[in-house]
């Protein structure tokens, strides 16, 4: 009786490559803006910080102080902001979906343009990217008019911001929070 056909296969042990995978994306600096004037803002945004934390591929390396900064270009009670160094391996626009997700879990409602909010998450610099899309411009357009970025970066990366800059937005009420 000849062997089965496939005895000769059976009988030779069988290789299984491990499936390919991609290298992991080098990390990229990022330094994200948050802010809050409804509810308790300063929970608010130490909760969003520990939120940025837990992100996939994301790590918050360095947090700013709180800062009390009376609202630009918009009403309501004064702001909470804050800034944040993340070293993350996800692509900006990935980045800032994720951000949106953390905004929309704190209750953040779009209702109109510079609306008091519960919690605001901008991607201010993204490595040494420039990007200029529909969803997101890198830098911020604006981060260099606003006291309550710009102290709070300084703070945390004073290599990013000059003296310069720094003049020209004292004129602006901004008040370091106790720890």
């Amino acid at each position: 009786m000849p062997p089965p056909k496939n005895a000769a296969a059976a009988a030779s042990p069988v290789v299984v490559e491990p499936p390919h995978q991609a290298p992991m994306p080098e990390p990229v600096t990022a330094f994200i803006a948050l802010g809050a004037n409804l509810g308790d803002a300063a929970s608010t945004v130490r909760k969003a910080m520990d939120s940025i934390h837990a992100l996939p591929g994301t790590e918050v390396v360095r947090r700013s102080a709180l800062y009390l900064t009376t609202p630009v270009d918009s009403d309501g009670p004064d702001y909470v902001n804050a800034v944040v160094e993340v070293l993350t391996t996800l692509c900006a626009p990935h980045l800032l979906e994720q951000l949106q997700n953390v905004e929309r879990s704190a209750g953040r409602k779009r209702s109109y343009r510079n609306a008091p909010r519960t919690l605001d998450l901008d991607i201010l610099l993204f490595g040494s990217g420039q990007i200029d899309s529909p969803a997101l411009v890198v830098p911020h357009p604006r981060m260099w008019q606003r006291a309550f970025v710009l102290r709070p970066l300084a703070e945390i990366a004073p290599q990013r911001v000059s003296p310069k800059q720094l003049r020209a937005v004292r004129e602006q009420d901004v008040e370091k929070l106790p720890s």
